[in-house]
């Protein structure tokens, strides 16, 4: 069935309920109950259930799912032996002003370039002992974090976001078996969004662009107060709060510099190979922190599976948005956006609507990858049939 315009109720709801409760899994949910109800009512909820084990089944999801357990181990594990706290305490010896301390934040987020994920945990966890000690809001922290986690991804092809698209390049034939990463590299140029996200982020750092309107008011609420509390913005609720250090750990920042380095090793060696790289580092972190008496058995393991329910909610989060994808495959939202497109758009503005639209469908849907799995080949053929270069319309797709 094709639902046209009235496609876009249920990521409309998500916004519009995300933006009033300023929560993720709610309103995903109900934008993924609402398009069900919308698609066959006499099925429901039935049609909702079997999607959600549909989902369950996308090799590619449960992909995500096993790396970010693994990255949630991993990030627990140098938690709880020290090794992230020390390795800011040591980075607070270069970081003496809030100046530096912001600029090593979005240094570091720009380093880490194999994973979003990975640059996410990492960066947070290690910066936010560094920036409360100069009073910067937890805000402007995850601005840096993610200003430069996914952008940097898309704009190094070195990532796990590069090789996803370069499958999708070589599954639409547009390159050949093979060579999807390295035609990948066309679309940087054309990847206007990531390139200025990560020069913003940077500028903004550096002090070159002040902040304004509620940016503003967080660092003004931090910086205006002695109180811890005031670096959290107010009403929010505590993700993980789990950054204790057992007692007898004398933290060290080799317990954070070598299994990150196991980690980049590995996942490089691997051909760029994430699951690998983190499943290898979390058995080698485990093995190094008993063996060499960093951890004891119990705090080890208890480590490993601490960190994996600290993703619990993140992965609620990615699984729903996955269901809202299927919501969208089945009452044709992407379609129905590109057709509308095609058929009102200017060549010459075609790939700035596309950035525009996409863009929007990502942040109502909470979806990256599973829009790309949908636009890249119809984008690939819109571009093929209308004679326009394919790799500025990707780049606008990767942006989005």
């Amino acid at each position: 069935m094709v639902f046209g315009i009235w496609s876009l109720v249920p990521a409309a709801m998500v916004v519009a309920v995300a933006l009033k409760t300023r929560r993720a899994f709610e309103p995903l949910l109900i934008g993924c109950l609402v398009g069900y109800l919308m698609i066959d009512w006499h099925k429901f909820p039935g049609n909702f259930l079997d999607s959600l084990l549909r989902t369950f089944q996308d090799a590619s999801l449960v992909w995500v799912i096993v790396v970010c357990t693994l990255y949630g181990s991993l990030i627990q594990l140098m938690v709880a032996s020290g090794g992230i706290g020390a390795f800011g305490d040591h980075l607070l010896r270069y970081l003496t002003t809030r100046r530096r301390t912001l600029l090593g934040a979005w240094l570091l987020g720009v380093v880490i370039v194999v994973d979003d994920y990975l640059s996410a945990l990492a960066v947070s966890s290690i910066m936010r002992r560094v920036t409360d000690r100069f009073r910067v809001p937890r805000e402007l922290l995850a601005m840096m974090v993610n200003s430069t986690a996914a952008p940097i991804c898309v704009i190094i092809p070195l990532s796990t976001w590069s090789l996803y698209v370069g499958k999708l390049l070589e599954d639409a034939k547009l390159a050949p078996v093979g060579q999807g990463n390295w035609l990948y590299i066309k679309t940087i140029p054309f990847n206007f969004y990531p390139l200025l996200m990560v020069a913003i982020a940077g500028l903004v750092a550096a002090g070159a662009i002040p902040a304004v309107g509620r940016m503003r008011r967080a660092v003004a609420r931090a910086e205006g107060s002695t109180d811890p509390a005031a670096l959290v913005p107010p009403g929010s609720e505590p993700f993980a709060n789990r950054l204790q250090l057992p007692a007898g750990v004398a933290g060290k920042s080799r317990y954070f510099v070598i299994p990150f380095l196991v980690l980049i090793v590995v996942t490089l060696a691997t051909g760029l190979d994430a699951l690998k790289g983190a499943a290898v580092a979390v058995a080698f972190t485990t093995l190094y922190f008993w063996v060499g008496r960093v951890l004891s058995y119990e705090q080890a393991f208890e480590g490993v599976w601490e960190g994996a329910r600290g993703m619990l909610f993140t992965l609620a989060v990615l699984v729903m948005s996955y269901v809202l994808k299927n919501v969208g495959d089945e009452m044709g939202l992407t379609q129905y956006i590109v057709d509308a497109l095609k058929a009102q758009a200017s060549p010459k503005v075609l790939p700035a609507l596309i950035f525009l639209s996409l863009g929007l469908v990502s942040f109502a849907t909470g979806s990256s990858w599973g829009v790309y799995a949908v636009a890249v080949p119809i984008v690939i053929s819109l571009t093929a049939a209308l004679g326009l270069n394919p790799w500025v319309s990707l780049g606008a797709v990767v942006g989005a």
